[in-house]
C-alpha cells in the first residue's frame, strides 16, 4: 500500500466496521487510545458513528500539552516575566492556563516569547542573541524527545552557553500502566500510539499484556488503520486470537523501534518521577537532564521564585483531568461548548489541537 487513498477506502472501512459489529459481545468492550492524533482522526473521519454502540473507544492522556502540570506552566510564566530571558515554545503551549496567567498574555506584555517548530530552532536563537538567556520549553513524549536531546548534544559541541531547557518530558508506557491498574476504568484494550511506537517499538507494551492481561495493538492514523487496529483488539478480547501486542502499523513501526533515537535519549536523559495533569505523579514516567548536560537545565540555572498571586477561577470548573483519565467524555464536562470553547479555553484539552475536547468541539 503506497498511497493514502488506500487507507481511506470507504468500502474497506465499511467492511471492517461491519466485521467489528458482528464480533463485539453483548456485554460490550472498552478500549483506550493514548495518542492525540488518534483522537483527532477518530472524530474527523466519524469512526465513532461506524462502530457499534456497545464498543467504546475513549481518549486517554495522549497529548503532551494537555498533561503538562499547571505548576510547569507557572514556572514558564515566571521565567517569561524577566526581560533578559527569551522563551521559545511550541504554539499549543501559549494559551494553556497557569494559575494566574498564560504565555500568550506574557508575550503581549513583554514581547519575549517566540513560537518555534523544532527544538533545533533554539540553537539559532541562542547564537543570534548572545546577550540573552534562551529558554526552550521542552514538552513532549518519546516522539519529540530525540530532537530535544540532539539539540543539547549540538549545543554542548558548539559550546553554546546561553541556552537552557525547561523540561516536561514524559514517557507513555508508564502512564498506560497506571491506567491498566485502574479497576474502575476496566479497559479491555489499548490502541497504542503510532508516532511514539516508531521510537520505542511495539515491544515496549508487552508488559501490559503479560502483567495485566489487556490487549494491545499499535495502529496508524488513517480510517482503515484505526478500524483494523480496533478489529485486532476485538479479536483478542473475545479470545479469537492469542493475547499479545499486535502491530497494525508495521509499515512504520518495528518491534525494537528506532535504536539511534533511543541511544541519544539515554545519553542525555535519565528517568524521574513527574506530575501528569489529571493523573498525578507517576514514578519513573519523566525524564530529567543528566549531569553531563546539567549546564542546559533551566531548573538549575534559574531560581524560579515568583509564585502565582491568585488562581484562575476557570480552572476549578474544568474537568480536563477526568477526560485525560478516560473517566468522562468531553461532552460530559459541564462547561464544554457552553463557556469553554477553542476561542475561550478553560483547560489544555480544549487548547491543544490534539486535545480530546478540541477534537470533539471541532468535529461534533
Amino acid at each position: 500500500m503506497r498511497y493514502i487513498d488506500e487507507f481511506r477506502d470507504k468500502k474497506l472501512a465499511a467492511a471492517l466496521s461491519g466485521h467489528i459489529a458482528r464480533l463485539v459481545p453483548e456485554r460490550g468492550l472498552k478500549f483506550m487510545e493514548v495518542c492525540g492524533t488518534h483522537t483527532m482522526s477518530f472524530m474527523r473521519f466519524g469512526l465513532d458513528k461506524m462502530l457499534p454502540g456497545n464498543l467504546r473507544l475513549i481518549s486517554g492522556p495522549g497529548c503532551p500539552v494537555c498533561v503538562s502540570a499547571q505548576g510547569y506552566i507557572d514556572k514558564a510564566v515566571c521565567l517569561a516575566k524577566d526581560k533578559d530571558n527569551i522563551i521559545l515554545t511550541f504554539g499549543d503551549m501559549l494559551r494553556v492556563p497557569g494559575s494566574d496567567s498564560t504565555l500568550e498574555k506574557e508575550r503581549a506584555a513583554h514581547g519575549n516569547i517566540h513560537m518555534v517548530y523544532s527544538p533545533l530552532d533554539a540553537l539559532r536563537f541562542a547564537k543570534g542573541n548572545p546577550e540573552k538567556k534562551i529558554i526552550f520549553l521542552a514538552v513532549g513524549f518519546e516522539t519529540t524527545i530525540p530532537t530535544i536531546a540532539l539539540s543539547m548534544v549540538v549545543a554542548k559541541k558548539e559550546k553554546i552557553r546561553n541556552l537552557f531547557f525547561l523540561c516536561s518530558l514524559k514517557t507513555i508506557p508508564a502512564a498506560m500502566e497506571l491506567l491498566a491498574r485502574d479497576k474502575a476504568l476496566a479497559l479491555d484494550g489499548f490502541l497504542c500510539p503510532g508516532h511514539v511506537s516508531a521510537i520505542i517499538g511495539s515491544g515496549a507494551y508487552e508488559f501490559i499484556v503479560k502483567k495485566y492481561g489487556i490487549a494491545c495493538c499499535v495502529a496508524g492514523f488513517e480510517p482503515v488503520d484505526m478500524l483494523e487496529g480496533i478489529l485486532f483488539l476485538v479479536e483478542q478480547s473475545i479470545g479469537k486470537k492469542t493475547l499479545r501486542v499486535e502491530n497494525q502499523y508495521n509499515r512504520v513501526v518495528t518491534k525494537n523501534g528506532n535504536l539511534k533515537a533511543q541511544r541519544i535519549i539515554s545519553r542525555v536523559f535519565s528517568p524521574c518521577d513527574v506530575a501528569w495533569r489529571g493523573l498525578g505523579i507517576i514514578p519513573g514516567s519523566g525524564l530529567k537532564i543528566k549531569k553531563e548536560f546539567a549546564s542546559f537545565d533551566a531548573e538549575k540555572e534559574f531560581k524560579i521564585s515568583c509564585l502565582p498571586v491568585g488562581s484562575d477561577k476557570r480552572l476549578s470548573k474544568c474537568k480536563c483531568g477526568d477526560v485525560l483519565k478516560g473517566k468522562i467524555s468531553p461532552a460530559e464536562c459541564p462547561i464544554f461548548r457552553r463557556s469553554c470553547t477553542p476561542e475561550n479555553p478553560f483547560g489544555p484539552c480544549m487548547v491543544s489541537i490534539e486535545g480530546a475536547c478540541n477534537a470533539y468541539y471541532k468535529y461534533r
